[in-house]
């Protein structure tokens, strides 16, 4: 694996930056928090402008057709602006599930729309008391005739309000669907629940909401399969963007420890504080390379079933221990609004308990070793 960046990659790098920087300031993030849409208009439409929704679907698309490994410095500096954007929900999962089992009319419909920005599609997966396996996917999908009826809740459905279709984890006698509903359908109804990072989350409660059985993605029953296989190269970008939270935290503290003063010395003096800073620098740094080497397996077309979820479990464990390492070199201020470090530990937690937590991230990696 090499780990220098090519001069195509470097200026996606620098692009991406460049243009969060100008657009996405922390008082844009801030803005954003707890907004029933949950992201800014105007950096979503230069987002799609730049190529960055699509960067992983097919230039036949709409799309950059991108690898993951570009894919992942897009997300690493997501990360560090603390971009709220529905990028990963619609750009990747979404798009993934499309391009792994959608119909060719769906594909047309859909994807050029999600890679302009024009679309906005989110999974709905995550069920009331149910976990994160197969298992806890049992929303009712009842057959009637050639159409699909839903009924059932679900819950942490990110961007519902602005999204154009929800992608619905379902349970049919064939086994677990995916489903294209409109969430204005009759029959649906969301709820706006608060989020430890502010992001906009939703509840939605669908009662017998009757949909064609052309929107179903994939074969019957097929659903689970293709969910399972789009998520685990979406976590290698979840992890990349840890570490670019990671990242921006520790800058912006290792700046504040070389200005603030205690006893006549500034903080960064003292020798535990710097040691403390020190290992986070090279936790991020081993988790960036991780990082990296997911995404670098999977752009050589081989398995990351071990890879992927040992690159989210290090990355969202780095990004928590290295905020709350953080938080405790500011001091009490850092739990006050008016300071960015809350913003990065909030989201730091809520990225380990998200999209696979570490208990399953963990059981993934050991079955991967032990089961072989």
């Amino acid at each position: 694996m090499d780990l220098d960046l090519s001069e195509e990659q470097q200026m996606i790098k620098d692009m991406t930056r460049g243009l969060l920087e100008e657009h996405c300031p922390v008082d844009v993030v801030r803005e954003m928090e707890d907004d029933p849409t949950g992201y800014p208009a105007p950096l979503w439409k230069q987002m799609g402008e730049a190529g960055l929704i699509g960067v992983l679907i097919p230039e036949d698309r709409g799309g950059s057709g991108q690898t993951l490994v570009e894919a992942a410095l897009i997300y690493e500096e997501i990360g560090r602006a603390l971009a709220p954007t529905p990028h990963f929900v619609s750009g990747v999962l979404s798009a993934g599930l499309l391009l792994e089992g959608g119909s060719e009319e769906q594909q047309a419909r859909w994807l050029p729309e999600i890679a302009s920005g024009q679309a906005v599609l989110t999974p709905a997966w995550l069920e009331p008391d149910r976990g994160f396996g197969e298992a806890g996917v049992q929303l009712a999908a009842k057959a009637e005739g050639d159409d699909l009826v839903l009924s059932g809740v679900k819950r942490h459905v990110n961007y519902a309000a602005a999204a154009d279709r929800l992608i619905v984890l379902a349970r049919s006698d064939e086994g677990v669907e995916l489903v294209l509903v409109d969430p204005r359908a009759e029959g649906v109804s969301l709820t706006q629940v608060r989020s430890q990072s502010g992001e906009a989350h939703y509840r939605v409660d669908l009662q017998d909401v009757r949909v064609a059985g052309s929107e179903r993605i994939g074969r019957p029953g097929q659903g689970w399969e293709l969910f399972e296989r789009v998520l685990q190269r979406g976590i290698v970008l979840l992890a990349a963007q840890a570490i670019g939270g990671a990242d921006r935290a520790l800058e912006i503290t290792v700046e504040y420890a070389k200005v603030r003063k205690q006893f006549d010395k500034p903080l960064g003096a003292f020798q535990a504080l710097a040691h403390y800073m020190s290992d986070a620098s090279t936790r991020i740094d081993g988790g960036r390379v991780l990082v990296h080497e997911a995404a670098w397996n999977d752009a050589q077309g081989r398995s990351i079933a071990r890879f992927a979820p040992m690159a989210k479990l290090f990355a969202c464990n780095t990004y928590k221990d290295a905020t709350r390492m953080c938080c405790q070199v500011w001091g009490g201020v850092a739990f006050t609004l008016e300071y960015d470090a809350q913003l990065f530990f909030r989201r730091a937690k809520e990225m380990q308990l998200s999209w696979w937590d570490t208990r399953t991230l963990e059981e993934r990696v050991a079955a991967d070793v032990l089961d072989r």
